[in-house]
């Protein structure tokens, strides 16, 4: 059976018509010379949104995380992270290979950190240790099964980073997500970070990009080094147009994903073969198997119902909700769920 129902990751969204028109009208120049209005758009706008100076627009998510980093570390220095962040697991070891820093992981509850699991960590002057100079959170937290900060979780890390004389940068992979969840305002997020990456092709639809925001100063920087990424782009407008159309209608929408992975959380706890769910906060699911079964034998068999979802470890798997997962798609899962 072809497989209907894609719950690997919310990357797997494709634009929809509304996204296709945007795109294909987008008004484009050469965004190198600063010529293409709909990627300076892009970038205004969620520069407006968050409360920040500038943004960059950029085609990933690993891209403005490893520019965010490299512009505020030097080699020798240490930046603080969970030890499930993606800009530590999945971004190909970014931090050694561009920046030369190493990394201080730190164990928070899935994913979520505290000042006091961070200030112990900070290290002082010391000829023996790297400079401590950045700390970063992830929001929501992918390994954390969506968890998420609220911003009265991270006025003290910031109030901890200016103290100590730290950055303090956020991998907004899923953000708008968390905005959603928690109901805090997306605007004072610029209070508090130094910089933001803010993922278009997730849970907002767009086939590609992400944009960094940050002060003048630091987009500035960062422009140079998206160059000497190999980032630099020319008529990326058409690119941004889908941006600006995710931003305008596919927001709010994300409610609608956060009930489907709560119903389908609901299932998977009563199925005899799940062992414990993780709470769900917003649109992904970490569940793990029973010991008497393995998540690759049960993933396959999914897969023979039409039902695609990813391994995480030997023990667990993810299914994440989106905008391409509709009603009939969540029922035809959980009768699946009942039955499988």
């Amino acid at each position: 059976m072809a497989l209907i129902v894609d719950f690997r990751s919310d990357t797997v969204t494709k634009p929809t018509q509304g996204m296709l028109d945007a795109m294909m009208t987008a008004k484009v120049g050469d965004d190198v010379f600063g010529e293409d209005e709909t990627v300076n758009a892009l970038e205004a706008k969620l520069s407006s949104i968050f409360n920040m100076e500038a943004g960059l627009f950029c085609p990933s998510g690993t891209m403005t995380n490893q520019i965010a980093i490299k512009c505020f570390t030097q080699p020798m220095d240490e930046v603080i992270c969970d030890q499930t962040a993606h800009v530590y697991r999945y971004e190909g070891g970014g931090i050694a290979y561009h920046s030369m820093a190493s990394v201080r992981l730190l164990n928070g509850q899935r994913g979520i950190l505290t000042p006091e699991l961070i200030e112990p960590e900070i290290n002082e002057y010391n000829i023996h240790y790297p400079s401590s100079t950045l700390v970063v959170l992830e929001n929501t937290v992918n390994k954390g099964g969506g968890s998420c900060y609220s911003l009265s979780q991270i006025e003290p890390i910031q109030t901890l980073c200016k103290i100590k004389g730290l950055k303090l940068h956020l991998d907004g992979a899923r953000i708008f997500n968390a905005l959603i969840a928690t109901g805090d305002s997306a605007r004072n997020y610029g209070r508090y970070f130094d910089g933001i990456s803010v993922c278009l092709s997730k849970g907002l639809g767009a086939p590609i990009g992400s944009v960094l925001l940050g002060s003048k100063e630091t987009i500035r920087k960062a422009i140079k080094i998206r160059k000497a990424f190999g980032g630099g782009m020319r008529q990326a407008g058409y690119l941004a147009a889908a941006g600006i159309y995710a931003l305008d209608n596919h927001v709010e929408r994300l409610a609608i994903d956060h009930h489907h992975a709560a119903t389908l959380a609901d299932a998977l706890s009563k199925a005899s073969y799940v062992a414990s769910v993780m709470p769900v906060q917003t649109n992904i699911v970490i569940f793990e198997v029973a010991s008497s079964r393995s998540a690759e034998a049960v993933v396959a068999l999914m897969a023979t119902k039409g039902i695609a979802c990813n391994i995480t470890g030997k023990n667990t798997i993810r299914m994440v909700t989106h905008l391409g997962i509709d009603a009939g798609m969540i029922d035809f899962t959980l009768e699946n769920i009942k039955n499988l």
